[in-house]
């Protein structure tokens, strides 16, 4: 059996009035990379930082092997500002930089006369500058410069990156940067929140090389349900508090719980039929010793009794509520979006795109990918810039944008902008339609919210519960044209699986800018590439996508 790394036994945690965790128990073996699995608030990122030391459990043990080296990747990270990506990513092992000092303080005193000429202070100095020397090459400080560049390399950062201002670096280009700090200092155990999140397809893959590969334990917390099929060896299913472990990759733990499930439903029925039959007999002796005053009676009565209060229960199986979305739609006009030699100049003066040429035809459904930066957000913003009124300053476009003229957006925004974050979130849909606040209230409980949550500020929102809020926005504003850029970010496969049901059903067109690649793969029925400022069409999903590129074997 693996070593034991970490180990968490009865866990109990409490956020304000709400209780999270209850006697959870949950280990990590050597080797083991486990995909953390759960609907979104049922507290995931919360026990990963109980498990990182960032939190403190109200009640329970944690257990570390000696001297566990652990390493966090946080959903939403923050950089220093001041400093290059190559120098952020240089900070990964800040000893190593300490000792480099200290090795160039060593060498200026041996270059001072006063030292070089007293034989005694030289031989002083020179003997630190050794031990500091030994030191340094025992933590590999020779190669560190060239091991942060392989680093950076391995996540997709190349060197036109490295000189970038962290500050300016993209949501997926932070988190690089951060996992190839981790990467460098090849922490035992890597904790990692929603790392793919906001990463291109070429970044997602390089990722699934990664941690197929990491020579540590990894536990990983992600929505991504081909990053878990080709990376872990266990799934932790997070559900009211307890966590459950199986063995294998997503799909593997998709036909497993299905059968657990299954086989607890029949248990749960033939125990109660059991039950029925026990409680039946026992009300009968009961009554029998009483009528008949007869003790022989009241001892089968209490051997029932006794059978019942022994009994392990099985629990009834309990289906979370899903997320109520039905996203309608009508029909419009024929072709809903046309492209006529489209081009976007950036303030710069350099072209982000040149004459895209492109229709997309009333029900169509359209994935658009690329790698960032390509300008797959802006394209969207300019497809709507008949009702924003303006481009971002500086952004001068070229070309035609034509929408359909019975064509009504519904457009869902990444960064989540289309939300008033300072408006409860029935104000918010008051705002959007014209509804009474039992309505608005009524609708929100569809989207899995709490009258408190209703009654909340959006800016105390997950993601998760932005996204869904997001949603329900949508379907008030009756649209026939869907435009998603990253809808599935922050979302929990469970809602995923939601808008994917509601989107084959929806009476319309959706445009969707995505990176989850088995939600274009369920969803779209044509891609388009934009790479390099030209956009080309391929039939079908992710997978015919890559087929007739010929990155699937990149």
């Amino acid at each position: 059996m693996a070593e034991i790394l970490l180990n968490l036994d009865k866990i109990k945690f409490q956020y304000t009035t709400r209780l999270l965790f209850n006697d959870l128990n949950f280990e990590v073996q050597d080797g083991q990379r486990i995909g953390f699995v759960g609907l979104n608030g049922t507290g995931k990122s919360t026990l990963m930082k109980i498990m990182a030391g960032e939190l403190q459990q109200d009640s329970g043990n944690i257990f570390k092997v000696s001297k566990l080296t652990m390493g966090r990747l946080e959903q939403e990270p923050e950089l220093n500002t001041g400093r290059t990506l190559l120098e952020e990513a240089l900070n990964a092992r800040p000893e190593i930089a300490e000792l480099e000092q200290q090795m160039r303080d060593l060498e200026g005193k041996m270059a001072d006369p006063a030292v070089y000429e007293d034989g005694d202070k030289l031989a002083q100095v020179m003997s630190e500058y050794d031990k500091l020397t030994e030191k340094f090459d025992q933590m590999d400080g020779p190669r560190y410069a060239n091991n942060v560049e392989a680093a950076l390399l391995s996540v997709g950062l190349g060197q036109e990156h490295w000189q970038k201002p962290a500050e300016v670096l993209s949501g997926g280009q932070k988190k690089l940067v951060l996992l190839a700090k981790l990467i460098v200092q090849q922490p035992r155990l890597l904790l990692l929140d929603e790392p793919d999140n906001h990463l291109d397809v070429p970044a997602k893959r390089d990722l699934e090389k990664l941690l197929a590969k990491y020579p540590g334990a990894v536990v990983m917390i992600s929505h991504d349900r081909y990053l878990l099929d080709e990376t872990v060896t266990h799934i932790a299913e997070l559900e009211n508090g307890k966590i459950e472990m199986y063995k294998g990759n997503y799909t593997e733990y998709a036909a497993e719980r299905e059968h657990r499930r299954l086989k607890q439903m029949q248990a749960f029925a033939a125990q109660q039929k059991e039950i029925a039959a026990l409680e039946e007999a026992l009300k009968r002796f009961e009554l029998w010793a009483k009528q008949y005053d007869d003790e022989k009676f009241a001892r089968k009565a209490r051997h029932r009794k006794k059978m019942l209060d022994r009994m392990d229960r099985v629990d009834k199986v309990v289906d979370a509520r899903d997320m109520g979305l039905e996203l309608g739609g009508y029909r419009g006009s024929k072709k809903a979006i046309q492209l006529i030699e489209l081009g976007m100049e950036l303030p710069n003066g350099n072209p982000l795109w040149l004459g895209l040429d492109a229709t997309i035809y009333h029900g169509e459904r359209v994935g658009v990918v690329g790698p960032n930066g390509v300008g797959k957000s802006m394209l969207f913003k300019t497809i709507r810039q008949g009702e924003e009124n303006r481009l971002p300053a500086g952004f001068k476009k070229e070309g035609q944008v034509k929408v359909g003229p019975s064509t009504n957006i519904g457009y869902y925004a990444q960064e989540q902008e289309t939300l008033n974050y300072n408006n409860t979130m029935i104000d918010e849909l008051r705002a959007t339609a014209p509804i009474s606040e039992d309505l608005a209230v009524s609708i929100l409980h569809n989207y899995l919210f709490s009258y408190e949550q209703a009654r909340s500020q959006i800016k105390t929102l997950s993601g998760g519960e932005k996204s869904r809020l997001q949603l329900a926005k949508l379907v008030l504003g009756k649209p026939n044209l869907l435009m998603l850029d990253e809808p599935t970010n922050n979302l929990d496969i469970g809602s995923i699986e939601v808008l994917e049901e509601a989107l084959a059903e929806f009476v319309g067109t959706v445009v969707v800018i995505s990176h989850d690649r088995y939600f274009l793969d369920r969803v779209v029925d044509r891609t388009i590439e934009i790479r390099e400022g030209e956009l080309t069409e391929y039939a079908g999903g992710y997978t015919e996508y890559l087929e007739q590129s010929g990155y699937a074997d990149v």
